[in-house]
């Protein structure tokens, strides 16, 4: 199939853009290269344009005769998005839905949505499961409900076959490709770069109810992440009923033991420092991610804890490596 992949320059847009490649597919990345690098891409074709040109798009899918669209493009810090709610609704909502607007017009019916645990907010039980009650806490979280449940009506009106993934924390590396971010708000690429550099890494709560103190996630290699999104394409082709899938392990990790084990991993200890907690921070997050094991087939492959620190280790250790010999 031709695949439009909007944000397919970024982190997880270009692991699948690769998978899919991989697959036999023929992934179009679609990126305004913002926060993406045009480096991620590779080869594959791309057009680099914005969401907001409802025109591109729609030359896009025309052009390129695009049978189904991935959809990671996105502004995805929490924090800013408190800070300027405006940015994030103008990109995440509005710009979504000019992308939807033209597949309708041009007759695209597949559409696999990067969503996110944010939606549902501070659990109330756990692991969480899709069914859990969605009150987002930002407006990132909330930016990404609106767009689910635009997807609700639009498939009731259009016939648009849909799914939303709900990531809970992306995280690893996988060959050339790895997690570039600025700025780099992330544990596992921070906790690197703080053996790397000397820079101490910030611990944002040193006092939740967790067995050592700090906050809890449930961590889940891009690689794992990128299958899924094939495999939701392809439930979709099996006429699949549209639905939102979890996607993690079940299987939390605390900032203790994610610092434990890049020390483990880099044979260096991690220079760390406490801090206040974040505002909205829940103490734990873990995924209930069955419905996604049962109905697209799919369950996670390198997501261990060991192996999503090694492969960013491995990542990131090069990343520095290149830079610093292209200074000399």
């Amino acid at each position: 199939m031709n695949i439009l992949v909007t944000g397919g320059a970024g982190y997880i847009g270009s692991h699948t853009a690769e998978l899919m490649e991989k697959s036999g597919h023929a992934p179009i990345v679609y990126d305004n290269l913002s926060a993406g690098h045009r480096w991620a891409v590779g080869l594959k074709t791309l057009v680099e344009a914005d969401l907001a040109d409802k025109l591109s798009i729609q030359r896009a899918l025309k052009q390129h005769n695009i049978e189904a669209v991935i959809h990671f493009a996105a502004h995805t810090y929490v924090g800013e998005s408190v800070k300027d709610p405006r940015k994030y609704f103008q990109n995440n909502a509005v710009n979504t839905l000019n992308l939807l607007d033209m597949m309708l017009d041009t007759g695209v019916k597949y559409f696999v949505y990067s969503s996110t645990c944010a939606t549902y907010g501070i659990p109330e039980r756990l692991p969480i499961s899709e069914e859990h009650p969605q009150h987002p806490v930002n407006p990132y979280g909330e930016s990404k409900l609106f767009i689910e449940r635009v997807l609700h009506w639009y498939e009731k009106a259009y016939d648009l076959g849909w799914v939303a993934l709900r990531y809970f924390n992306a995280a690893g590396a996988s060959g050339q490709l790895g997690e570039c971010h600025d700025p780099e708000t992330h544990l596992i690429p921070l906790a690197i770069e703080a053996v790397l550099t000397g820079v101490p890494l910030s611990v944002f709560g040193t006092d939740y109810p967790t067995e050592d103190g700090t906050a809890v996630r449930d961590y889940i290699h891009v690689d794992d992440l990128a299958s899924a999104h094939l495999s939701a394409l392809e439930y979709l082709l099996r006429h699949g009923t549209s639905r939102a899938f979890n996607l993690g392990t079940g299987k939390g990790h605390s900032v203790r033991e994610v610092i434990e084990m890049v020390e483990r991993v880099g044979k260096k200890p991690v220079p760390y420092r406490a801090a206040n907690r974040r505002p909205g921070d829940p103490p734990v997050l873990v995924a209930d991610s069955r419905a996604a094991k049962e109905l697209l087939g799919w369950t996670p492959q390198r997501s261990s804890l060991r192996e999503i620190v090694e492969s960013a280790w491995l990542w990131h250790a090069k990343s520095a490596k290149l830079k610093s010999t292209s200074k000399v």
